[in-house]
């Protein structure tokens, strides 16, 4: 299914949130970054500006949906806590309204049945050794260090949520473009 078809279905659903996951260096980021562009006036929130530094995981899903996912469904304005990974400290609150198009993407987006709480969860499947190529290009040797403690937390996580089985659509890349599966039965 082409991304433009995946914005154009949101919009015409009335669609608010959309949350895609996936393992680290699966390729989240560069998703998100396409719907946004095809889904009009979309706001992104990318976990790693979440995360409270590198034991964080566990800490981020439950923020995610008590702060900003749980309110949103009601209709109430959500908000999250940004972290200052230079400073190693909380960072300031951010509001989002709940008619404002959200997509959240990063580690732990559809964990904790956050899939619930959203109109579309998608999850971005990609071998491992792909996944550590790009991650360790993409951040180099402030990841370096990391990845195997970052790794583990996110076995935790699939092993008590199993975010995937929660996924709408699962994507993994193909020659001649994403390959669309579709994920949960309706």
């Amino acid at each position: 299914m082409p991304l433009d078809d995946v914005a154009r279905r949101l919009t015409e659903a009335g669609s608010r949130t959309v949350l895609i996951d996936g393992r680290s260096g699966s390729g989240k980021t560069t998703l998100a970054k396409r719907l946004h562009g095809l889904w009009a006036d979309s706001a992104v929130l990318r976990l790693d500006h979440v995360y409270p530094g590198w034991d964080g995981l566990a800490w981020a899903v439950a923020h995610l949906r008590a702060e900003l996912l749980e309110p949103r469904s009601e209709g109430r304005p959500g908000r999250w806590r940004s972290w200052s990974w230079v400073r190693d400290a909380p960072g300031r609150w951010h509001t989002v309204a709940p008619d404002q198009r959200l997509i959240v993407e990063g580690v732990g987006a559809l964990g904790a049945n956050n899939r619930t709480l959203a109109d579309l969860g998608i999850w971005v499947d990609t071998p491992d050794a792909d996944r550590k190529t790009r991650a360790l290009l993409r951040d180099g040797d402030a990841y370096r260090p990391h990845w195997d403690r970052w790794a583990a937390q996110e076995d935790d996580l699939i092993a008590r949520d199993d975010p995937r089985s929660t996924a709408d659509w699962v994507v993994t890349e193909a020659p001649d473009g994403l390959l669309w599966t579709p994920g949960r039965a309706p």
